[in-house]
């Protein structure tokens, strides 16, 4: 079983879905809102643990209520949660609008994702992992800081650079693959030659990946897409928690975990290791090919 660390952040998500997008200084009307975890680590984090993987997340919330809902549905995924600081303030938020096809427009308020710190603990449960996973939602100088310690103690580090922001060179240098969306590809393009793996997610078109190995695709999974939001966030978890398979394996089991999200509504709806190879066996998906 791979062991995974995320450091990261935490969000109370306020999803309000709609027929369709507002224009700029117009009201619609909205279907349902409903309120639950988020934020692109600790969405990552369970997605890894729901995916079988041992997982550590290392974050912060405030002393408000919105604490113990965000952190409920990560200790019911097993995910440790003793390296979780409690800070004063606000718990970070974001708002989520969905609308009839399932894209989503996210406002996110960092609140207590700045205070996130690698302390001695998390140095700690950072050398005794397999994979660090990271994200650019909590303050760059902490990401680093995480990177450095990861490397080093041999951990593998991948990182989702998302949001998109300048990456700095030593940052670069110590991150073993990085896992984008097109998007972040083409914004990142001047330096994803530079790292030694790289996995580009392709919406409905699957997503492939680049590295010493060769380069892999694993096929586009149909399904009945209710809300995008988070599913990026449950590929990256699972690709963490399966990196001791070959690429193209990883790949795959990504890819259907992060189709599986898109079923259901909200960000923490990371599928099981049974679900995954459940939807596998079903579609009978044909397994990634080298090219």
């Amino acid at each position: 079983m791979t062991s995974v660390v995320v450091v990261g952040s935490v969000n109370l998500d306020a999803v309000t879905v709609c027929e369709r997008f507002p224009a700029p200084g117009e009201t619609v009307a909205g279907r349902s809102v409903s309120f639950g975890q988020g934020g692109k680590g600790a969405n990552a984090a369970r997605a890894a643990a729901r995916a079988g993987a041992r997982t550590v997340f290392v974050g912060a919330v405030g002393d408000d209520a919105a604490a113990e809902t965000v952190l409920a549905p990560l200790a019911a995924a097993s995910v440790d949660l003793s390296l979780v600081a409690r800070t004063r303030g606000s718990t970070g938020f974001a708002n989520v609008t969905v609308d009839a096809s399932g894209e989503n427009h996210i406002v996110v308020v960092p609140g207590a994702n700045d205070a996130v710190t690698v302390d001695d603990g998390a140095r700690r449960a950072i050398a005794d992992a397999d994979v660090l996973l990271l994200q650019l939602e909590i303050p760059q100088p902490v990401v680093l800081e995480a990177a450095r310690a990861a490397r080093e103690a041999g951990t593998v580090v991948l990182l989702n650079p998302s949001p998109v922001a300048p990456l700095p060179d030593e940052l670069v240098d110590l991150v073993d693959a990085v896992i984008v969306n097109r998007a972040e590809a083409r914004a990142l393009a001047d330096i994803l030659g530079r790292v030694p793996r790289v996995v580009t997610t392709l919406g409905p078109d699957g997503a492939r990946a680049t590295g010493p190995e060769g380069e892999c695709t694993s096929p586009g999974l149909p399904v009945q897409v209710v809300d995008t939001t988070g599913a990026g966030d449950a590929f990256t978890g699972a690709l963490a928690a399966n990196w001791h398979l070959p690429p193209s394996e990883r790949l795959l089991r990504a890819n259907a975990a992060g189709a599986l999200t898109a079923t259901a509504p909200g960000a923490s709806a990371a599928p099981s290791v049974q679900q995954v190879e459940a939807f596998l066996a079903t579609r009978a998906a044909q397994p990634p090919h080298a090219l």
